[in-house]
């Protein structure tokens, strides 16, 4: 007699749900950025965002994380709608995600590259930086910043402090991290390392914590980031497009698309 099929796990749930959303600017919210917005990110999914510069990367990501709010729609983050759930209560999941600012990662320029990564885990642990000196010397060694722990980020030049950056989003040990414009301005050895440490991070081979991360990267220049298994979306006229996977990339005709693909008309 054949047995019967297992049953199978039910689908995972999305950590993130943004449905009709309008994203205003988070410095004017009189400000429209984005219209209607419809996203669902899955565990374990790899998104890239292009668009030229002042298109609404930046509102689309501090939306998403929680860091502003919409101006209308729905957005569900690891399944809590945020627009109903007390601040209290909804804290732990907030700091299930991580954000890499753009041009320099927002770093507090006159403390140390220790201090920076220790601060985020002492202000929710509630603990002294002692406390945090593992954790801290465990991100330092994967980021190979050894060297520069105890130097002011103020002294650090912009590749430098963007990795410090990650670092940083990465002490609390988030489940989906996003990145503005990361590899903005940086040489091709240095894009390189990034998209070898996201891989890495993104499949869960990356120390100290060797678990997947969900990733999203906003940028103005797809070149890079062209590679299977991610999933693209692109901001033009305050509007947003999916477009799927890379193929879909590579076919898709809109000049918008070319022209982040650093084709000019």
């Amino acid at each position: 007699m054949t047995a019967p099929p297992s049953p199978q796990p039910p689908p995972a749930a999305p950590l993130l749900e943004m449905i009709g959303v309008t994203v205003v600017a988070s410095r004017n919210p009189a400000i429209i950025r984005i219209e209607n917005l419809d996203w669902t990110i899955q565990p374990g999914e790899f998104w890239v965002v292009g668009g030229p510069p002042d298109s609404g990367k930046t509102d689309l990501l501090a939306t998403a994380a929680c860091l502003s709010r919409p101006m209308r729609g729905r957005h569900r983050l690891f399944g809590q709608d945020t627009r109903v759930v007390p601040t209290e209560q909804f804290l732990p999941d907030r700091l299930r995600v991580g954000v890499v600012f753009a041009d320099g990662g927002r770093l507090l320029q006159q403390l140390t590259v220790t201090e920076n990564l220790a601060l985020p885990w002492c202000y929710h642990h509630n603990c002294s930086f002692d406390a945090a000196a593992d954790r801290v010397r465990s991100l330092l060694a994967a980021h190979g910043l050894e060297f520069l722990a105890a130097q002011p980020c103020h002294r650090l030049g912009r590749p430098w402090r963007q990795r410090v950056a990650l670092a940083r989003a990465l002490m609390l040990g988030p489940d989906l991290l996003f990145l503005d414009n990361p590899t903005g301005g940086l040489n091709p050895g240095q894009i390189d390392w990034w998209m070898d440490w996201l891989d890495r991070l993104h499949t869960g081979h990356a120390p100290p914590d060797h678990r997947p991360i969900t990733l999203v990267v906003a940028t103005d220049d797809l070149r890079p980031w062209c590679r299977p298994g991610r999933q693209f979306a692109i901001l033009h006229q305050n509007r947003w497009r999916l477009l799927g996977n890379s193929d879909k990339l590579a076919d898709c005709t809109e000049l918008a698309v070319r022209e982040l693909l650093g084709e000019r008309s």
